[in-house]
């Protein structure tokens, strides 16, 4: 499902104290008119209104190289190791986060590539683990995953334990991050699809219209719901 037509948030964006909390919101799609592009842009306004600084890190539209270099490989002898001016700056940015908020689209019930290759590259070896005091403690996580998966499609329970096991036990918590969430966006195809017990895709009809846009505010209320939760959940642990 894709936004021909992405509107702002609405809200008045409040002015901030050079002491706000910054947080890093991470898109990984390569169209800035995708739905996952329209849910970043909504989450960081949402989160500036709650009072943080917005650093928005469009992967594609920066350009980020997503492959492995003999500059960025891990030296498992030396957690010290000098990576490459490019990687260094992506990690200043989540050094200078106190969340980071990933949204990306869920591709075999994982994150793209040029996510995934961005973990690979900057959550590197010395850096956001190997330490025995990580670096990275004390930060929060919010991974905002928009998956086609209907509702009611038997997946979507499987789907979630997986993202939950792969990126906060196996990505957030292993580098130190006290909270991590994983938020998935279900019904964000404009048709519905499934694949039936014979392994079969069903696509339903497109909607249109006024049920088109009600299906976008929906999206749009779940997906603020779960930036509202995790709010939440960060005043309580403040």
């Amino acid at each position: 499902m894709d936004r021909d037509h992405i509107e702002p948030a609405g809200e008045t964006v409040p002015q901030h104290s050079s002491d706000a909390r910054k947080a890093l919101v991470v898109v990984a799609h390569h169209r800035s008119d995708s739905l996952t592009a329209h849910t970043a842009r909504r989450t960081a306004a949402q989160l500036e209104t709650a009072g943080y600084r917005i650093d928005l890190l469009d992967l594609h539209a920066e350009g980020f190289d997503p492959r492995m270099n003999v500059a960025d490989q891990p030296d498992w002898g030396n957690r010290e190791k000098a990576y490459s001016d490019e990687t260094h700056a992506h990690m200043q940015r989540i050094l200078d986060a106190d969340v980071v908020v990933a949204v990306f689209p869920v591709y075999w019930q994982s994150v793209p590539a040029i996510l995934k290759g961005w973990i690979d590259r900057v959550w590197n070896y010395g850096f956001a683990y190997g330490r025995s005091k990580p670096r990275l403690a004390g930060k929060r996580m919010l991974w905002l995953g928009l998956a086609g998966a209907t509702a009611d499609d038997p997946i979507a329970e499987a789907m979630q334990s997986v993202l939950e096991a792969n990126l906060s036990e196996g990505i957030a918590y292993y580098c130190g991050f006290s909270h991590s969430s994983v938020g998935l966006l279900l019904d964000a195809e404009e048709r519905p699809q499934r694949v039936d017990a014979e392994g079969n895709l069903l696509v339903g009809e497109a909607v249109a219209g006024a049920e088109r846009e009600a299906q976008y505010a929906d999206f749009d209320r779940r997906a603020g719901e779960f930036v509202e939760g995790f709010l939440t959940e960060e005043l309580v642990a403040a």
